[in-house]
This record gives structure tokens, C-alpha cells and sequence, in this order.
């Protein structure tokens, strides 16, 4: 067992006084073992995106701030394995870290136990839930302002049908007043374990969660129910793992607008590839008007070539011995080929995956050691051609697929080195790429690039990594809401 305390003691009965303050408490639920999934290790350990759903889950419940700290529930046959994945160090906000109980009920009457705290809000969560918003989960804390117990519920878009033992239809009730329940669940503390100390008085006791705990002995007391969100899955069975992979890639994120001039930002190292016009250029400019040192390199500007090791690390370093660091490296760079894949020579082929794609390997590769040295960022551009295959232009919407994948991987990768790594993938945006493509369009149509700069400077100001920001037309803050077409 593992237990890591933040010097709270338990609860007093002294009076009011002597008790510790009342607070909301995360708890992940990672007590399964996942025999649905086929698999030799439970599924909240199963990689998705880059990461297992376990680490996701308590990331966001760190990235909380109403959250006061978290507790993890754990199946004890992995206690070893979610010791090295789940650490203070990483988690600032983890004070416990326990083996579960039998099944779900044991395992939250166990948290509960370990919280010890009347009062004190408790936010229960599925470990294999990795995909919650967390607007939900403010939603669940600030109805406890109210209420003593809250469930997380969606509208059921199926019929549901009531059949007996032999499968027949007994009943169909009224879809308009049916949820399909989620996590979070969150209640009062003393609510909660008032009707687990009841339960656990009755020989026959059987739940599948925690309202229904509160709802069975606890019957006066009302369960509001949360909207919660279609992309909350629960990661059950193999083709689950595929649902959540591709969901985090088209994860749509928001970055809070940072004002400028950005502390940040003042007298930032930025080198940005792909500089010379477009989104690189709009982004160059703003960030100098700002106050930061920008370093803008390109084929036509200043003879780099992205794809090229040498040139590569000739920029970097001559930018590094002018202004003895780099804060943030910014590659907006890429090429489009409208044409049919079968057409397309070898030549043109190297060329467009070698902008487009191993120009990130090689960007990335040098200038890890600068990044590392200041702790800074790396920017890579993807395009909302990304979510799908687009005829006429494979090698584009092929490579920028890749970058997004790429973004994941490098940022959990890096995370040590605490290095953020972050993608924006813009729709149609008014570059002269797109024009030379495509040709005059309506701008009234298009995303202009300076848009997509103020969003790109936005996440270099931020603490965020491994999101990929999507901009849309007529997007004033950087709330991606949906995808369209090719940048």
C-alpha cells in the first residue's frame, strides 16, 4: 500500500473548531481489472494517446482548480505499476494513492474512510473515463452547494426495452425521462458514508454505484442529475480503446486568451521556420510588437531548408549565440500538391512528406537541447484536413494526420524534460499557399492568418502541452469548436 499525506489529520470531535477545513476531493476509481477487455493488464492501464487512461484521468483532475486533491483507487495487482506512473512529483495535487476493495462499493467505502472529513465534497470518476470535460466535473462540485448527492447523466438517443429472463419485451418506458449515467458521481461526504453505513447493516446489499447507494438507503435525499457529454466514454471493451484514441485526437481544446503584452512572451527566444508569410509571418510580427526576439527562417527568406539537418541546426544555433537561449521553436512551414496520388513522381513525393513531415522529426530532434535547456515549447502546424482523407491532395492530409499524432507522442515524451509540445490546426486560412492551390477565394470565406497567430501566441504563452487547438472562421478567442476543410 501506498499513502502520501499532505498533513491533514482526521476529522475532530472536539467541536466545529478543531475540525480541518472542508474540501473537494477527487476520487479515481482504478480498482478494475477489466476482464471484459481480453487483455493481461487492467484496462485503466491500457495506452491511449500516448499515455494510459489512468495518467489521463488524474491530469485533469490536476488541472482542476477546484479540485483540493486527489485520491486513487487502485487494483491491488497493479499497486506497482501505478506507483511509477502516478507520482507526487508529477500529480502535486495526489495524497493517496490505495489498493481497492473487492468491487466498486468496497473501493469507494474505502476513499471515504481515507477522507474522513464531514463536509467535505467527494467527486468520484472512473479511471477509464479519460475524456471528461472538466466544465462536468465543476458542474458536479458547484451542485453540491445545493444538493448532497449529484449524478452525471445523458439523454438516451436508443429506445430502451425491458425483457425478462427469456428475453422477452416486458416494457418500454418513456425515452424522455431515461439518462444514461456517467461519472462523476459526487456527494457530501457525510451523505455518502451515511448510506454506506446503513448498506453495509444489510445482508443483501447490492449496488452497481454510488447513487444508487444514497438512492436505495438514503431515499429522502434528492440525486440531482448533470448533463454530462457523448465523448465520456468508458473505455469497457477493445473497440473502446480505438473510439478513445480517436477522440483524443479531435479533443477540441481551449486555451484562456493571454493578454498582451504576455510576461511570457517579454523578451522570449523565438525561432520560428516557415516565417517568410502566412500564419508564420502574421505570428513573427505580432510577437515582435510584443516585445520578444524572433527568429524567422524559411527557404525564400533566409535560404533554410526544413527538411534539411544541416540548415536545420545552423539556424538554431546561430540564433542561440545571438540571444544565448531559445525559448520556443515554431514550425509553420508546408507545401500543398493538388494532383492525384497516382501522378505524383518520387521527386514531388520526397519532397512534400519531407516538408511536411520529417521537416517535424528534424525541427524537433535539434532543438530538443535548447528546448531542454530553457524549458520552453515546440509549435508544430497541422490542418483541419487532418480529422480526414481529402482526394486530390493525399500527401497533405496524410502528413498532417501524422503531426497530430506526432504532437501526443512528442509531448508525453518530453513531459520530463518538461518541455511543452502543442499543435494548432487551423481550417481554410487565407495563406499564399492556399491561394497558389487554389486561387482567388472570398476572404470573407476564409480564416485570415493573423487569427491563427494571435491563437498560436496564446499557447506559446500558456502552460499547456500535447493539445492541438482548432481555429475556425469567425473565431474571435481560441475556443475550437469544430473542423472544416483544408488550411
Amino acid at each position: 500500500m501506498s499513502t502520501i499525506t499532505d498533513g491533514m489529520d482526521a476529522p475532530s470531535t472536539a467541536g466545529s473548531e478543531a475540525r480541518p477545513r472542508r474540501r473537494t476531493v477527487g476520487v479515481v476509481l482504478a480498482g478494475g481489472v477489466g476482464t471484459r477487455m481480453g487483455l493481461e493488464i487492467p484496462k485503466q492501464l491500457v495506452p491511449v494517446a500516448g499515455r494510459t487512461s489512468l495518467e489521463h484521468t488524474v491530469d485533469i483532475f490536476q488541472q482542476c482548480p477546484f479540485i483540493d486533491e486527489i485520491i486513487v483507487m487502485m487494483d491491488p495487482g497493479s499497486m506497482d505499476r501505478a506507483e511509477k506512473l502516478v507520482t507526487k512529483d508529477r500529480f502535486p495535487k495526489l495524497t493517496g494513492l490505495l489498493p481497492g476493495g473487492r468491487d466498486r462499493n468496497e473501493t469507494s467505502y474505502l476513499a471515504l474512510r481515507e477522507i474522513a472529513t464531514p463536509g467535505a465534497k467527494v467527486v468520484f470518476h472512473d479511471a477509464v473515463r479519460p475524456l471528461v470535460d472538466p466544465a462536468i466535473i465543476r458542474a458536479c462540485v458547484d451542485a453540491l452547494d445545493t444538493y448532497d448527492a449529484v449524478d452525471t447523466g445523458i439523454p438516451s438517443a436508443d429506445t430502451i426495452i425491458e425483457v425478462d429472463e427469456h428475453d422477452i419485451i416486458r416494457a418500454v418506458p418513456p425515452r424522455a425521462s431515461l439518462r444514461r449515467g456517467q461519472t462523476p458521481q459526487a456527494f457530501r461526504w457525510d451523505t455518502l458514508m451515511e448510506a454506506y453505513g446503513r448498506a453495509r447493516a444489510d445482508a443483501d446489499f447490492a449496488a452497481t454505484d454510488d447513487c444508487s447507494v444514497v438512492l436505495k438507503y438514503c431515499p429522502d435525499v434528492p440525486i440531482i442529475v448533470v448533463p454530462g457529454h457523448e465523448a465520456n466514454i468508458k473505455i469497457t471493451h477493445p473497440i473502446d480503446i480505438h473510439l478513445a484514441d480517436k477522440l483524443f485526437q479531435l479533443k477540441h481544446q481551449h486555451v484562456d486568451p493571454v493578454p498582451f503584452p504576455a510576461a511570457s512572451l517579454r523578451d522570449a527566444v523565438v525561432v520560428v521556420f516557415g516565417g517568410s508569410s502566412g500564419i508564420g509571418g502574421e505570428l513573427g510580427r505580432q510577437l515582435q510588437d510584443e516585445g520578444a526576439h524572433v527568429v524567422c527562417h524559411s527557404r525564400t527568406g533566409s535560404g533554410t531548408f526544413v527538411e534539411d539537418r544541416a540548415s536545420v541546426s545552423r539556424a538554431l544555433a546561430d540564433a542561440a549565440a545571438q540571444h544565448g537561449r531559445i525559448d520556443h521553436v515554431v514550425l509553420t512551414a508546408g507545401v500543398l500538391t493538388i494532383g492525384d496520388l497516382v501522378g505524383l513522381s518520387d521527386e514531388q513525393l520526397q519532397h512534400d512528406v519531407g516538408v511536411n513531415l520529417m521537416a517535424a522529426f528534424v525541427v524537433a530532434q535539434e532543438a530538443h537541447s535548447y528546448l531542454v535547456e530553457s524549458q520552453g515549447s515546440l509549435l508544430l502546424f497541422s490542418s483541419s484536413s487532418y480529422t480526414r482523407g481529402r482526394a486530390k491532395y493525399t500527401v497533405y492530409s496524410a502528413t498532417k494526420a501524422a503531426l497530430v499524432n506526432l504532437t501526443q507522442a512528442l509531448a508525453d515524451e518530453w513531459s520530463g524534460d518538461s518541455i511543452r509540445v502543442n499543435c494548432i490546426s487551423p481550417s481554410r486560412t487565407a495563406t499564399p499557399m492556399r491561394e497558389k492551390a487554389f486561387g482567388h477565394e472570398d476572404e470573407a470565406t476564409l480564416v485570415q492568418a493573423a487569427d491563427v497567430a494571435r491563437v498560436s501566441a496564446q499557447v506559446l504563452a500558456s502552460d499547456i502541452t500535447g493539445q492541438v487547438f482548432d481555429v475556425r472562421l469567425q473565431q474571435v478567442d481560441p475556443l475550437p469548436t469544430q473542423l472544416e476543410s483544408v488550411r
